[in-house]
């Protein structure tokens, strides 16, 4: 199968390239580093050429909801609209789980991707799934100020982004199946308690200061709402054995 991948440099989508390749598919991957932009759609019609099915794990780190709106309602238009033209016969994105009740910030963003996803006119899979064990240290990086590092109050459930990546492609092979299986990762965290435990992986000393965010995205992020309901499916890695793997590497 030829599969073409949307935002594949990234933190799933370089899984989700070196997974499907090893399966024996042909594989391109969708970005700027090869000369694609999903927001502008320059270079996709000639990229998607041939292509059987599109994977889009394409993102943007913001917490603005405009922001995340746009980038999410034109990289999908422009994705599907090239799939159209060129006879794609899937297409499958990766979306967040719980976020149907808070519609702000990057949840925004991908409720509108799923809504356009929806109504593409390509067959279609979607699955969601729970933080990667990767966005501990993204968030440490971004909320550090020298010795502080502000974490938010978060209960979340995450998942190895390789088991991710696995799943999508297990999705490719399947064929369109609308919802997936929200996809979480073996046992409830708190993000606190991942974040210190990052720091004394790696030997950093800082001090951790809890963050009360405000509006939709912050009461789901304290309540669970971002936990997958019972039957989901659930990885196995947790972020512990993430850790002693190599992952605070």
């Amino acid at each position: 199968m030829r599969i073409a991948v949307a935002g594949g440099t990234g933190t799933v989508g370089r899984h989700v390239v070196a997974i499907a390749r090893e399966r024996g598919h042909q594989v391109v991957s969708l970005s700027r580093a090869e000369g694609v932009d999903l927001v502008s759609g320059s270079g996709l019609d000639q990229t998607l050429q041939g292509v059987e099915t599109v994977i889009d794990v394409s993102g943007i780190p913001t917490l603005s909801t405009k922001k995340a709106v746009d980038f999410f309602t034109n990289a999908t238009q422009n994705l599907l609209v090239a799939e159209n033209q060129n006879g794609v016969k899937h297409h499958i994105a990766l979306s967040i789980a719980g976020i149907d009740n808070a519609n702000s910030g990057l949840y925004a963003g991908k409720l509108a991707q799923e809504d356009e996803v929806r109504h593409g006119g390509v067959p279609w899979t979607i699955l969601r799934s729970t933080q990667f064990h990767e966005f501990v240290p993204m968030s440490l990086k971004a909320a550090s100020v020298g010795p502080l590092v502000f974490v938010p109050e978060m209960r979340t459930q995450p998942v190895a982004a390789q088991e991710v990546a696995t799943a999508l492609v297990d999705a490719a092979e399947a064929g369109p199946k609308g919802r997936a299986p929200d996809l979480g990762g073996p046992r409830p965290e708190q993000l606190k308690a991942l974040v210190s435990a990052y720091l004394a992986k790696t030997r950093q000393k800082k001090l951790i200061i809890p963050l009360r965010l405000p509006g939709p995205m912050g009461k789901a992020m304290r309540n669970g709402a971002l936990i997958p309901v019972p039957g989901s499916a659930v990885g196995r890695q947790t972020f512990l054995e993430w850790l002693d793997a190599g992952g605070a590497a």
